[in-house]
């Protein structure tokens, strides 16, 4: 056990070093991509093996393309080329030989040929899939970006806490069938209760798509903007959002940090415009793949003032300010898409060309997502922003 954790210490202690020793040509990048590359291999072919429990029916058209399983053979033997090269180049071996440990593992459970095996099935199921999904669409997009545009240039792609904000997303992409279910249930209720509003759903759901699109986003933000101040004025409620604030630094993985009671009251109130007037599905659809990546925007460590257009459309430095340490960054900015919502209700508060020195909040919330769990019943204080 203390080698297992041994080694978890030096691939730790590995992905953190610092910048001098990750310059390109020193092998970290390769041992760094290897493992990426490993894992979502070794992911994908989990969930071919196991479908019942590892994969997510709305994502079968995608294993169902007959270039799938071609992606995930090369995938693997990527991982397996970069982990040789870092072998070589680096003098420490965390990253490459994690890399192979990992790629070998997916060939024994029988790699991009694997056949599904015959497992019995509760109707339950833990998203893996959808987890690599989000993980390598999001990451992708937004790593290389902070680091060619950043905000704070110091701060590492592995900077501190980011173990915890990873598990954040693991926790919210495998529970995606819990959190769907839990989520869904008040929209559910309302739609089985109101069939005489069908002749409404009929007619909003013949409003032009785009229409229909920005509407949602609309509708949404004013659900969201008094769910999300109210977490911030009732005391009980704050301790639940104290885990989403607790973050010290910005980056695109910050946002997966939210208490899971958070992310049920959320989505289901958030759900309830969209679900039970009569919106296009394809619509829904389109707003949660957008909601996934904006939000990653909005925490992401990527520079840029927009002083005038963060007046009207949530940018970086808007959402920001939300989560600084400073005074007079409680309690404003609470829209998610519009500014000028808070503009209605005089919580605006973006001052031109100024970010944040610190994020965080005045309140020593644990480290450990068990800890931070059962955080809002174990606060000895109730402490929480000023009005």
């Amino acid at each position: 056990m203390a080698k297992k954790h041994g080694i978890l210490k030096q691939l730790a202690k590995d992905l953190e070093a610092p910048p001098e020793v990750r310059r390109f040509g020193s092998g970290w990048f390769a041992g760094f991509f290897a493992v990426v590359m490993a894992i979502a291999g070794l992911g994908m072919v989990i969930a071919l093996r196991f479908p019942e429990w590892f994969a997510t029916p709305e994502l079968q058209a995608v294993k169902d393309w007959t270039g799938f399983r071609g992606a995930v053979h090369i995938l693997l033997l990527g991982s397996y080329a970069l982990a040789l090269l870092s072998l070589l180049l680096r003098p420490r071996r965390a990253l490459g030989f994690t890399a192979l440990a990992i790629g070998i593992t997916a060939a024994f459970l029988g790699g991009a040929n694997v056949q599904p095996e015959d497992t019995r099935s509760w109707g339950i199921f833990f998203g893996l899939d959808f987890f690599i999904v989000n993980m390598v669409a999001t990451g992708l997009m937004f790593a290389p970006l902070e680091r060619i545009l950043p905000h704070k240039r110091s701060q590492r792609l592995f900077r501190i806490e980011w173990r915890e904000d990873l598990f954040y997303y693991l926790i919210s992409s495998m529970m995606v069938q819990a959190l769907t279910f839990l989520a869904l249930a008040p929209s559910n209720v309302v739609v089985a209760n109101t069939n005489s509003w069908e002749a409404f759903r009929l007619m909003v759901a013949s409003i032009p798509w785009v229409l229909q699109f920005l509407i949602v986003l609309v509708l949404t933000d004013l659900v969201q903007y008094f769910f999300h101040r109210t977490f911030h004025r009732w005391p009980f409620l704050w301790g639940f959002h104290a885990v989403h604030h607790s973050a010290k630094s910005m980056d695109w993985l910050a946002g997966a940090r939210m208490h899971f009671i958070e992310i049920i009251l959320l989505r289901g109130i958030t759900s309830l415009p969209m679900m039970t007037l009569g919106f296009s599905p394809s619509v829904l659809q389109a707003y949660i793949a957008f909601v996934y990546i904006y939000s990653s925007l909005l925490h992401a460590n990527i520079k840029g003032d927009f002083n005038w257009l963060g007046h009207w459309i949530a940018t970086p430095r808007f959402h920001h300010w939300h989560h600084g340490l400073e005074r007079e960054a409680f309690d404003v900015n609470f829209a998610i898409h519009f500014p000028w919502i808070d503009k209605l209700f005089g919580t605006f508060y973006l001052p031109p060309s100024k970010w944040p020195e610190g994020y965080g909040i005045p309140e020593d919330v644990p480290r450990g997502y068990l800890k931070q769990f059962a955080y809002p019943l174990t606060r000895k204080k109730p402490e929480y922003p000023e009005n």
